[in-house]
């Protein structure tokens, strides 16, 4: 059995749980290690086995003759001569949301590597939660009948000088909106299968933050059929506890799950207590992560139609984008303001 020849570019948070996904999948191998720190080549190196190494993509890519797969798990900075060098050898890639921190930069991305006919999957890896999954279905089913309105909140305390995380978002533009509101919407969008017309937004800092942007965003989102989310995300909570829960009410009663990973129920609508949905045990940032490799797996050594596309990725990057001119000048935004009228024809996330 042919085995995926993967260069793993990105050694830090989400490289590590790369590396752990490829080492134990039977369908896939890393062949270079990628990353400017040789620290974090060693380290790896040391868990993993020995690969070559490389401090650049471009680099990796000129050097190494037999690779099928570019991961990236680096920062959404500078990707543009990245994504060239695999697309000049017609190298599939997996980059990690967001594809880019700009939605136009996200656009001609999509475009270098569609002109070449090269799959560009995004890493949005919530999507392969069973709890995700398991909500689809139940919409899908009309157990509680038909989703009309739903309310989002995800309260956390992120501390970011935690040496467990990466330190780009403390300085970057609109840090919870880029690296965590982007899941969120992604997910409205594949859960409810329906695309986002108009959003009103607020984003700010409290007192208090360690984020030089702000961290904190509440927004109205309006979709296609009718669907109207109210969603509160922050990354600098009052209270270091953590808080979830993502509840959509319906024709006949309502879906509710309480926790990022699982915690899923549902009652109708005279139930005086919810239903829990049971879901398979989750190795939390392993199981979902595995789920990805696997769509792009059977993508690039199948021919499966691809997942995640970047294109698709393109409407969720709106929404970002959408909330933050939004804030800014304190107005409803169109998404037809930021993404061509034929955009939609592509249909709704999948």
């Amino acid at each position: 059995m042919k085995l995926m020849k993967i260069a793993l570019a990105g050694l830090g948070v989400r490289g590590k749980y790369w590396a752990e996904v490829i080492t134990r999948s039977n369908r896939c191998e890393i062949v270079a290690y990628i990353d400017p720190n040789p620290a974090a080549c060693i380290r790896m190196i040391e868990q993993y086995g020995a690969h070559p190494t490389f401090s650049s993509v471009e680099s990796a890519l000129a050097s190494i003759e037999d690779v099928d797969a570019l991961i990236l798990a680096n920062p959404p900075i500078g990707r543009e001569s990245q994504i060239a060098a695999a697309v000049s050898r017609s190298i599939p890639m997996l980059i990690e949301k967001p594809l880019a921190l700009d939605l136009e930069e996200a656009e001609r991305l999509v475009g270098i590597a569609e002109a070449a006919n090269v799959p560009l999957m995004v890493g949005l890896n919530f999507r392969y939660l069973a709890v995700t999954r398991e909500t689809r279905e139940l919409l899908k089913a009309e157990i509680v009948g038909t989703a009309e309105f739903g309310r989002f909140t995800y309260e956390r305390y992120r501390d970011g000088n935690r040496p467990d995380l990466n330190k780009y978002p403390l300085t970057m533009d609109q840090p919870m909106l880029w690296e965590q509101s982007i899941h969120h919407f992604d997910l409205m969008r594949f859960i409810y299968g329906q695309e986002p017309v108009l959003i009103q937004a607020q984003t700010w800092n409290p007192s208090w933050s360690m984020y030089e942007s702000d961290a904190n965003v509440a927004a109205i989102i309006t979709f296609d059929q009718g669907m109207i989310v109210n969603y509160q995300g922050t990354w600098q909570s009052g209270w270091a506890e953590p808080h979830f829960e993502w509840r959509t009410d319906c024709t006949a009663g309502v879906i509710s799950q309480q926790h990022q990973f699982g915690e899923l129920f549902y009652a109708k609508h005279n139930d005086p207590t919810l239903t829990p949905v049971e879901l398979p045990p989750h190795e939390m940032w392993i199981t979902e992560t595995t789920g990805l490799l696997e769509a792009f797996t059977d993508t690039v050594l199948d021919g499966a139609s691809l997942e995640c596309s970047g294109r698709d990725h393109l409407m969720s990057l709106a929404m970002v984008q959408a909330c933050a001119i939004s804030s800014r000048e304190a107005r409803s935004v169109s998404i037809k303001e930021l993404l061509p009228a034929e955009f939609g024809h592509h249909g709704h996330a999948t």
